[in-house]
């Protein structure tokens, strides 16, 4: 007896993993694509002034390095503005400060989530309540290297935005209540964009997933 019930608790087991994989299979099928890894069908390159040199070369966005900001913006008006996640990937190859900043929407406003700002440490939103990722509650200071990949993903909803590096949480902000804005150096980024700042970076595999669907 005791046998029979050791293996009926191993076959709920194995049946509980199963299901959990297929249902992870089925939220990863969710994510759409961004960039084809060929072309910038999906983006226009904004003319922040002094930009570097954008080109898809070698199945990733390469962003050459500018006098200030040089970047992408998704051109298309079907980007939801509440309850999704944007994923992304990016490595620095020149200069020290931040590489793969995304702007996004968030209700009626926008936010951005910049990794390395600063001088090459500062991680945080800009803006919260009018202040910038180098001074509000989402400040924190990681040591970027160059030449290395990094996962990012920012979880937008009604009630938080989210982001990760790596899967490790860097951010977990309530945004009830609170003014939601972007500096105005990145409004040529809305309603979603990537940018960096007066350094040389490459972009790849640009996901969104909404959330609930």
């Amino acid at each position: 007896m005791r046998t029979a019930t050791i293996a009926f608790g191993l076959a709920l087991i194995l049946i509980a993993s199963t299901t959990l994989s297929a249902e992870e299979a089925k939220e990863k099928a969710k994510a759409k694509p961004l960039f084809d890894g060929k072309t910038l069908e999906n983006f226009e390159v904004p003319q922040f002034g002094g930009d570097g040199e954008v080109e898809v070369k070698d199945g990733v966005i390469s962003m050459g390095q500018g006098a200030m900001l040089t970047g992408i913006t998704y051109k298309r008006d079907d980007f939801p503005k509440t309850n999704y996640e944007l994923t992304w990937e990016a490595r620095r190859t020149m200069g020290i400060d931040f590489f793969a900043a995304a702007t996004f929407p968030v209700k009626d406003s926008h936010c951005s989530f910049i990794p390395g700002g600063w001088g090459g440490a500062v991680v945080g939103l800009s803006n919260i309540d009018g202040e910038d990722a180098s001074e509000n509650e989402t400040t924190t200071y990681i040591a970027f290297k160059d030449d290395q990949w990094y996962q990012f993903k920012v979880r937008v909803t009604d009630k938080k935005i989210e982001a990760w590096i790596d899967d490790k949480q860097v951010v977990d902000a309530n945004i009830e209540g609170k003014k939601i804005s972007t500096r105005n150096e990145v409004d040529l980024s809305h309603p979603m964009g990537i940018a960096a700042w007066q350094s040389a970076a490459e972009i790849r595999k640009i996901e969104l997933r909404e959330l609930g669907k």
